[in-house]
């Protein structure tokens, strides 16, 4: 999941950049980057990472597997300076580190369980969310640069959080009938294809690495929460100073490659000339 995602973020990030911008709330632009053979390679290994980290959630609490997928920035990283020859500076490397440590803890204080029912309330409350993110995109579009990148990368976390919160208790259906006719999957559905919309316009606002990392630090804190108090998550006993630092050290990283962030393409700013780019500056070159 976390190799299929990392992927992603490059390939989807190239096909944005070569997107004409869209200034408002358009799913147009969804379909134009169809058009393109690069996002939907990207789109593919997306869809990989998905269903991987939906067979995870059957089992694995949600804490785990929202950070897990904050770690395919990483990747694209890692994957840039082995195929690309992009530059690591130590900075980087440290940040990279500390998220491989977060990741880890998180890994040795899970416990496996499934999910209980999300009731009535969740189900509207989730229902809800999707209008709110919906209306709140609409005007976020109007918002240029990183702080675009940012807002609208935001928002498309809190739609794949809401998805994975959808996907939790999902995943343990056990017929066929049971899993179509739940509501919750097309919760998951209008959530991730929501917050795909919002990527591929954060995206468009010129730093890869804003957009993403914002993407995954929403995201993984409301479904950490929500699955802890509402759907049976657990922590083996003893290990909860484990987990919480595991939780921290992972945000901690993903936010703080944030640094790094410039607009990076077509799109942004006409400048002076910048220095040769480092491995997440150069995410979309």
């Amino acid at each position: 999941m976390i190799m299929a995602y990392g992927v992603a973020n490059l390939l989807q990030s190239k096909a944005a950049a070569n997107t004409t911008v869209h200034h408002s709330f358009d799913p147009g632009l969804l379909v134009r980057l169809a058009g393109q053979r690069t996002y939907l390679l990207g789109l593919g290994c997306q869809i990989l990472g998905f269903v991987l980290a939906f067979l995870a959630r059957r089992d694995l609490p949600l804490f785990l597997v929202q950070s897990s997928v904050a770690a395919g920035l990483g990747v694209t990283a890692i994957l840039g300076v082995v195929l690309l020859k992009w530059s690591l500076p130590i900075a980087e490397v440290a940040l990279l580190t500390l998220l491989l440590m977060g990741i880890t803890a998180l890994v040795m204080s899970a416990e496996p369980a499934h999910s209980r029912r999300l009731g009535t309330a969740g189900v509207v409350a989730l229902a809800v969310t999707v209008l709110v993110i919906a209306a709140a995109g609409f005007f976020a579009v109007r918002l240029h640069g990183a702080l675009g990148s940012v807002v609208l990368g935001s928002l498309a976390g809190i739609g794949f959080s809401a998805a994975a919160i959808a996907a939790r208790p999902l995943a343990n259906e056990h017929s066929f009938s049971g899993f179509v006719g739940n509501p919750l999957l097309y919760l998951l559905v209008i959530h991730s294809l929501v917050g795909q919309l919002l990527l591929g316009l954060a995206m468009q606002r010129g730093s890869t690495t804003a957009a993403v990392a914002a993407m995954d630090a929403a995201g993984a804190v409301p479904a950490a929460i929500v699955g802890l108090l509402l759907l049976g998550d657990r922590i083996h006993e003893g290990r909860g100073w484990l987990a919480t630092l595991g939780f921290v050290a992972t945000l901690v990283a993903v936010v703080g490659l944030t640094r790094y962030a410039e607009p990076q393409h077509h799109h942004a700013t006409a400048g002076p000339p910048r220095p040769k780019p480092t491995a997440l500056r150069a995410a979309h070159r």
